[in-house]
């Protein structure tokens, strides 16, 4: 059954070009004109991927990637912007956007970001809607986590977290005890460069210290390495 992506964009001429590219790589695409309008279709139908793009009538992108998010629904979202700016693209992803793609853009590079996301959230044929997937866990003291599921629990209670927050917080303990550039990371979690921009990787961490440390001040888990990046740690046990 093909993957169903929904294209929200409110110029007509883009949003036919953008689901065009998408259906010619074997893609389900429903569209979206306004904001409130996808936020209707979010929450009513299950799409496997969002193509947001940031300026839109009623709701704009970022007010609708936060109600989605409110919501608690995890698709991936995909925010497109014809600005450049960083503090769009923080705002946008402490709002819980998984990636960022910049007008002018080819349809080459939107399937290859889209499938990306895909390949990252639907690991060996699991979707984000199958819930009977393997409950295989890793354990760090009071945190944790099922990698094939995309659940992670602190203290038993449950994260809610992003996809790419997920992948962040995976690799990291994957790499336990390693000292992991913000530069490694970008290309790790997100399979292509930011240039220059690495405060992407300082925004998910510092989400996911509030999420799982008992003390940001004091992170236990997630530790900066000043000048190089970041380090996963196992706990010490209270002794």
């Amino acid at each position: 059954m093909p993957q169903k992506v929904l294209v929200v964009d409110d110029e007509q001429s883009i949003s036919t070009l953008i689901s065009y590219n998408l259906e010619q790589a074997g893609f389900q695409v429903e569209q979206a004109m306004d904001g409130k309008t996808a936020v209707d279709k979010i929450k009513t139908r299950e799409y496997d991927v969002i193509v947001l793009d940031l300026m839109l009538p009623q709701l704009d992108g970022l007010e609708v990637c936060r109600q989605v998010r409110e919501e608690k629904i995890k698709v991936p979202i995909l925010m497109v912007t014809a600005k450049d700016e960083e503090f769009d693209k923080v705002l946008g992803l402490e709002l819980g956007a998984d990636d960022y793609l910049t007008k002018p853009f080819s349809p080459r590079e939107l399937i290859a970001r889209v499938k990306a996301i895909l390949r990252r959230i639907d690991y060996e044929g699991i979707s984000l809607h199958n819930e009977s997937r393997k409950k295989e866990k890793i354990v760090f003291g009071d945190l944790t986590i099922y990698p094939e599921s995309y659940e992670a629990y602190i203290h038993g209670h449950p994260i809610e977290l992003t996809p790419k927050q997920f992948e962040l917080l995976l690799y990291l303990t994957n790499n336990e005890g390693r000292v992991i550039r913000r530069d490694q990371l970008l290309n790790a979690v997100w399979h292509y460069e930011f240039v220059g921009d690495t405060r992407i990787v300082d925004v998910h961490i510092s989400h996911l210290r509030e999420k799982i440390e008992p003390d940001t001040k004091k992170p236990i888990y997630i530790k900066t390495v000043r000048g190089l990046g970041y380090k996963f740690e196992r706990p010490r046990p209270v002794s």
